[in-house]
């Protein structure tokens, strides 16, 4: 470690040991939430406790907030909030989530300790750091004093303690220099011991977001049946009854009037061209051939090709995705196209894919004029339904303006070495 770095480290460490202390008066006002949330509780009987439970509850929640978001960065790993969500918004259904959320009564268990454990280290690397630069700096004093300095019938300034002194500061700079991160850690380990959610609640959280996911993924897959059976019925089954009509009809007119046998075994071809057609359409679209004969990255690009705006097309994978991973995928980005092209008014879009750390990223941006939000009946709302049945997340950023980009994650591993990198506009 060279001279500049041991600078830098040391003010690092003694950055870090100035915000601890700073931290300790926030984590001692902490204590004042406790009575405020306790005395809510009987309130409730009255009516006036309500929103009282509520305000010191979410005040309580930010409080314990930040030091789960400084305890996350201390740590380097993510602590989520634990918290239940009430199935309504309503004041009483609030109330009584809270009432019986356990994350709420460790919250209050939290306090405290967070009071104790904030002190002890905030304050240990302050005194170290200042023990230690006592102890080069009381030689000096004695020395400019030139005469004896008497504390408690102890004469601190004979020449043993004259090397003393240096000595014991040294030892307490050493101590300030281990002690001053160790300390943030261990506070930090305190919090997320405390306030991340507990084993139970992470699996009864889970049990309820595969509740959900598995619900909408039943809808999904009774919705696109239901197409599907539309799309037949109105498109090739009629024309296949259309097309026996005609060959009945012909078959009685072939003996008598070849001539209207014979257009009506033409329109009967024709009818038969177009049924054909609309069945390749309607398996296109169940399962695009393009998406199985050449993966994700031709089906992509065949999807932009067909787009009517200009597209621009960036992915670099390293293999294909599992075929229902894939699937979904594809049909999240055509989607989110069709989207662009009849809402956004946009001159021009791009889609970009990668797959980092397991996980297929694709994002879709375009020039438009922004605004759009995932409505409860909408597309985009369908597309987080298909997403969240691979355990997939959909993000939307469209300020009013524009530009609108939709970020999709889907945890995945690629089954192959080929690698398959395009970027250009189609």
């Amino acid at each position: 470690m060279t001279d500049h770095d041991l600078v830098r480290e040391a003010r690092t460490r003694l950055t870090q040991a100035a915000l601890g202390l700073a931290r300790t008066p926030l984590c001692v006002a902490g204590l004042l939430l406790v009575p405020l949330q306790l005395n809510a509780y009987p309130l409730i009987l009255v009516t006036i406790g309500v929103p009282f439970l509520l305000l010191f509850t979410a005040l309580a929640r930010r409080y314990t907030g930040f030091f789960r978001w400084w305890a996350s960065r201390v740590l380097g790993v993510e602590i989520p909030a634990p918290y239940r969500l009430p199935e309504n918004r309503g004041p009483m259904t609030r109330v009584r989530t809270i009432a019986t959320d356990p994350a709420t009564w460790r919250d209050m268990a939290f306090l405290p300790v967070n009071a104790f454990v904030g002190i002890f280290c905030g304050m240990m690397p302050v005194a170290f750091w200042v023990n230690g630069v006592l102890g080069f700096v009381m030689p000096l004093i004695w020395l400019d004093n030139g005469r004896s300095v008497e504390y408690v019938m102890v004469r601190y300034d004979t020449p043993g303690n004259f090397v003393l002194a240096p000595l014991l500061g040294i030892a307490f700079l050493v101590l300030a220099w281990w002690a001053t991160p160790r300390a943030a850690r261990l506070h930090a380990t305190v919090v997320k011991w405390l306030l991340a959610p507990s084993t139970k609640a992470t699996l009864t959280n889970r049990v309820r977001v595969l509740a959900d996911s598995r619900a909408d993924t039943v809808d999904a897959q009774a919705a696109e049946l239901r197409r599907i059976e539309r799309d037949l019925h109105d498109g090739a089954q009629a024309r296949l009854v259309a097309l026996g009509m005609n060959l009945g009809m012909a078959e009685e007119l072939m003996a008598r009037d070849p001539r209207a046998a014979q257009e009506l075994l033409a329109e009967a071809r024709q009818s038969s061209t177009q049924a054909l057609a609309e069945l390749r359409d309607l398996v296109r679209g169940i399962h695009p051939p393009v998406l199985a004969d050449r993966g994700l990255d031709g089906a992509l690009r065949a999807l932009a090709l067909a787009h009517p705006l200009p597209v621009e097309v960036d992915i670099e994978l390293t293999g294909r995705p599992e075929a229902p991973v894939e699937s979904a995928a594809y049909f999240a980005v055509a989607e989110t196209l069709t989207n662009v092209a009849k809402h956004s008014g946009a001159t021009g879009a791009w889609v970009r894919v990668r797959h980092e750390d397991g996980r297929l990223s694709l994002m879709i941006g375009d020039d438009g004029h922004g605004g759009a939000v995932a409505t409860e009946n909408g597309g985009l709302r369908g597309i987080e339904r298909r997403l969240a049945a691979f355990d997939g997340t959909l993000g939307i950023a469209s300020p009013v303006g524009g530009p609108t980009i939709v970020t999709m994650e889907l945890p995945c591993a690629l089954s192959s070495v080929k690698t398959s990198s395009s970027s250009g506009t189609a």
